[in-house]
């Protein structure tokens, strides 16, 4: 049997244990450890008695290939990511985030949801994890609008698909896995996602404008805050945009010249100024403590993934599926954009059933080099690519679009995490609620992804000019 065909029964086999209820990291893990045992075993011709040594050598690779990518520096901005958010929440500035947004934004049509995307794309500019930012706001933004009429579906869709704007908006540990598995700068992708988190921001608060204006009782707005009421609010927000400014000038120095650090360092610092903020608001050992083992849960649960899948994906590379796929890909007889949304449409599909940190990793490995391939490869220049940009902003381009993609899987039905998180903090609300509280958002997260496909210049402007 061929090393293609290898791969592609192994990977059958992958998806059926997942589909039986196997987690991503053990499936992946275990479907890479006997790919690998067949591979080899294969290249020995089958022989009982190599059947030992084809053994040896998969569970070394396997064992090995862990600790080599993940040993990556760029891997630890996912924990001071995670951690700032956390930071953030028992230091009490999120509150303190949705209060200034409320007194500045609420007397529009759906107000207080207006406000809860925009705090919570705030929030997400110091966090990085979409789960942790669709439960904190469930706790703090979903009883203020229950608490004047709001309805109760949309109040929760509201917040399930704001949190989804963490795995786009900088600091974000999704984006930060592209970078490591398509070996991209990671600065400017973190860069890229700016514009695009900011402009599906944008276009969820004009959903939920048009949608207040058309159902009156859906989302009344509130009145009567004084400008020195909004004024006096914004001090206790100025410590995210701090954080966010820092983050930033180390991502990008916005004076020109060289940038003052690395990402890492950027992250690092970050956490250190949000945990000082904290002490200066008064958090406790306790509080302290748990902002601790909740980043540690989720970098584990990042991390555990990320070994299992790395295994997976160093047997693809000895079956060469990858590089088959790819030759597959680019010989069919239609338009590399229609090929690109094919793509995206599969990804919306195989979203309903995975998680999307598992389903990047698992795909990544395969998919990114078929987009290379249609674009005229990692080299190719804008003037001689098929999307009219180079390679290196055709990564950038498309890691943007597949992170927005992970971004719809969060709420999409049955396995949408953020929704399931919004109904496990709410006990008056199903997870049957939250879903059909998202639904309207299906609407705006296709508008958003069509009009990034269209006008790639909304992701590749801020990537550009760090060139």
């Amino acid at each position: 049997m061929e090393p293609i065909d290898i791969g592609l029964w192994v990977t059958g086999f992958m998806l059926v244990l997942v589909v039986v209820g196997m987690r991503v990291a053990f499936a992946a893990g275990l479907a890479g450890l006997v790919g690998l045992i067949w591979i080899f075993w294969a290249k020995f011709g089958y022989s009982p008695d190599k059947f030992g040594k084809a053994v040896t050598v998969s569970v070394k690779i396997a064992g090995q290939v862990p600790h080599s990518k993940v040993s990556s520096q760029a891997l630890s901005l996912i924990p001071t990511f995670i951690l700032i958010g956390y930071l953030a929440y028992y230091a009490g500035l999120t509150r303190a985030l949705f209060e200034a947004a409320k007194r500045w934004i609420a007397w529009v049509p759906g107000g207080l949801a207006v406000s809860t995307v925009f705090a919570t794309a705030g929030f997400a500019a110091v966090s990085g994890a979409s789960v942790a930012t669709s439960a904190v706001f469930a706790r703090i933004a979903i009883p203020e609008m229950l608490e004047i009429g709001y309805n109760k579906r949309f109040a929760a869709g509201v917040v399930a698909a704001a949190g989804t704007l963490a795995s786009l908006i900088p600091p974000s540990a999704i984006l930060v896995i592209y970078a490591i598995i398509v070996e991209q700068d990671v600065g400017k992708l973190l860069l890229a996602g700016f514009i695009p988190g900011a402009f599906s921001a944008v276009v969820y608060v004009l959903l939920i404008i048009g949608i207040a204006v058309v159902f009156k009782n859906v989302g009344p707005p509130v009145r009567g805050f004084t400008w020195r009421q909004r004024f006096e609010s914004l001090p206790g927000a100025l410590p995210i945009i701090f954080v966010v400014v820092i983050i930033i000038c180390f991502v990008y120095n916005p004076f020109g010249g060289d940038a003052w650090g690395t990402p890492t360092e950027g992250g690092a610092l970050g956490a250190f100024v949000v945990f000082c903020m904290a002490l200066w608001r008064g958090m406790r050992w306790g509080e302290f403590k748990s902002a601790l083992l909740e980043t540690a849960k989720l970098t584990v649960m990042i991390f555990t993934i990320i070994w299992g899948v790395l295994i997976y994906v160093r047997f693809l590379g000895f079956a060469d599926l990858p590089g088959a796929f790819s030759d597959w890909i680019t010989s069919l007889e239609m338009s590399p954009m229609v090929i690109l949304v094919c793509i995206l449409l599969a990804y919306a599909v195989l979203g309903m059933f995975m998680d999307a940190i598992g389903m990047l990793l698992l795909t990544l490995p395969v998919v990114y080099p078929a987009v290379m391939a249609l674009n005229g490869g990692e080299a190719v220049a804008a003037a001689d690519s098929a999307f009219g940009m180079s390679g290196p902003m055709c990564a950038i381009w498309f890691g943007i679009l597949v992170v927005k993609m992970a971004e719809f899987c969060l709420i999409t039905p049955p396995i949408g995490l953020n929704c399931f998180v919004v109904a496990g903090v709410r006990d008056d609300l199903s997870v049957q609620d939250v879903f059909r509280g998202v639904m309207p958002f299906f609407i705006a997260d296709g508008v958003t992804i069509a009009l990034l496909v269209a006008f790639p210049a909304i992701v590749l402007y801020l990537p550009s000019l760090a060139l």
